[in-house]
């Protein structure tokens, strides 16, 4: 009896240990999500076994909501294995007659967090997501990195390579550039929305299923534009703070006929952590006051502008020098976002006055009139390229896009010259548009048409004049 009284502790001990060291320890299927809890004090070991001998390559990823998870193939992670981001991926070349891979995930929260984890297998000939890095860290590197602001989203990626059998030398990236290269590739980008006014981190992890796997990708992303290898692996999107929307990248061999899928990333445009202005009260008071104000004048000019003719006039030079000085403001300083609107605010009123003075002084009603229509050729140009008509290639190219953009802004002036009246009523619009702008952005969702009209000019104003690639913008918006 004393024995067992001795051997039944240690045994009891051993099997905690077991229990203990097994406990961070998950097994994962190829393509199916897994959902887990991850704090601080557990990192956790993934492990996928019986791995067909047909897999040449495994992309292995990790999401979370906002928390940054650091993904590697070693217990201690180090810089050229290891991905750290709330959309991290690794990508892993198997050896012959492997079965099994190992990853490992820690975070630095010490709050549980909610993380979905994939591993997606592919074949010796699907291209090689990230294969010809030469701008990140790690050596093949799946991941799309994304940055963005208040005005812009812009993600970039690796190149990928050719696919090749296991234990085979890869190609080399930049040797040649023919067809027997990975020159031939070409890369989708696509874009999904997630539920409108909705920040619930298991709603993302849902979703973002929709947009790991190629066929997936294609049923339920919007398919935005084709790069060619030859182009820069970047593209720049409209931001629209606190929808969420998911980026990925689709690269196609055209030779083959096979494809696959870069690590998805989303955003929110938005901070989930800041102590003021985050995800979940979004939306400055300055903000939504100058939209209201900008509203409430465009609605009076609609009804009593010929009545009030100076009015009329100030609130175009207000609107004319007024965003001029904010796009100036934007590009060239950092000042925060109420120090531009009030410098904004104040050019607009010098702006204002001193066309009412030119008309007052002068009389002359002509270029008063002629200014009007260009704020509203401006506007009917900014609708035509926020239409699919904007994402042709052909408006990619900087002198195509401005030499259109400026004759569409032209001409509606030119045929309205003679009908002032008309002219000078299109001009509460704009107000109106402001005004949707700052309701609908931040909590009034009108229904999908007219959402989308409302939306039009705001945000392509702020996007299309801040930045030096124009051609590669692309303004899309979620109609729920």
């Amino acid at each position: 009896m004393r024995g067992w009284r001795v051997i039944t502790p240690l045994v009891l001990l051993l099997l905690g240990g077991l229990c203990s060291s097994s406990a961070g320890l998950t097994e994962v299927s190829m393509g199916r999500f897994t959902d887990v809890k991850l704090n601080h004090s557990s990192p956790m070991e993934f492990i996928l076994q019986n791995i067909p001998s047909n897999v040449s390559f495994i992309l292995f990823q990790v999401h979370s909501q906002y928390v940054n998870v650091t993904l590697s193939i070693d217990k201690t992670p180090t810089i050229n294995d290891s991905e750290t981001g709330s959309d991290a991926g690794l990508l892993t070349v198997l050896l012959t007659n492997q079965t099994r891979c190992t990853w490992y995930l820690e975070t630095a929260n010490s709050d549980p967090l909610l993380a979905s984890a994939v591993s997606i297998p592919y074949t010796e000939r699907d291209p090689i997501p990230g294969a010809c890095n030469l701008e990140f860290s790690l050596d093949t590197d799946p991941n799309v990195y994304l940055q963005y602001n208040l005005y812009e989203t812009v993600i970039k990626f690796a190149p990928a390579n050719l696919g090749h059998a296991r234990d085979a030398t890869p190609q080399d990236c930049d040797v040649q550039t023919g067809q027997d290269s990975r020159w031939r590739l070409q890369y989708d980008i696509y874009q999904y929305f997630l539920p409108e006014n909705n920040l619930n981190d298991s709603v993302l992890l849902a979703h973002l299923q929709k947009m790991s796997a190629v066929p997936q990708i294609s049923a339920n992303g919007i398919k935005l534009a084709t790069l060619t290898s030859s182009d820069r692996t970047t593209m720049s999107f409209s931001s629209v703070p606190g929808q969420g929307v998911i980026y990925n990248v689709v690269v196609r061999d055209p030779v083959l006929n096979t494809f696959a899928a870069y690590v998805p990333v989303h955003t929110y445009a938005c901070n989930f952590t800041s102590a003021m202005d985050n995800c979940a009260t979004l939306g400055k008071v300055s903000t939504k006051v100058f939209f209201t104000f900008c509203g409430i004048v465009g609605l009076f000019i609609c009804f009593f502008g010929h009545r009030f003719l100076k009015i009329d006039f100030f609130s175009v030079g207000f609107i004319i020098f007024g965003f001029f000085m904010f796009v100036l403001l934007t590009k060239v300083t950092h000042l925060n976002h109420d120090a531009r609107l009030l410098l904004t605010a104040l050019t607009g009123v010098f702006g204002g006055l001193l066309l009412v003075g030119y008309w007052w002084r002068f009389g002359c009603i002509y270029l008063c009139v002629l200014l009007v229509g260009l704020v509203l050729g401006f506007l009917v140009a900014a609708i035509v390229f926020f239409t699919p008509i904007g994402d042709y290639s052909t408006f990619r190219n900087d002198s195509v896009f401005w030499l259109t953009f400026t004759c569409i802004a032209l001409i509606v002036p030119a045929f309205l010259l003679p009908f002032p009246k008309v002219t000078c009523d299109g001009l509460c619009f704009t107000g109106l548009v402001v005004l949707s702008n700052g309701t609908i952005q931040y909590g009034i969702r009108c229904s999908g048409k007219l959402e989308r009209k409302f939306q039009i000019e705001w945000n392509w104003k702020k996007m299309q004049f801040l930045y030096s690639f124009m051609g590669f913008v692309f303004t899309a918006f979620p109609m729920q």
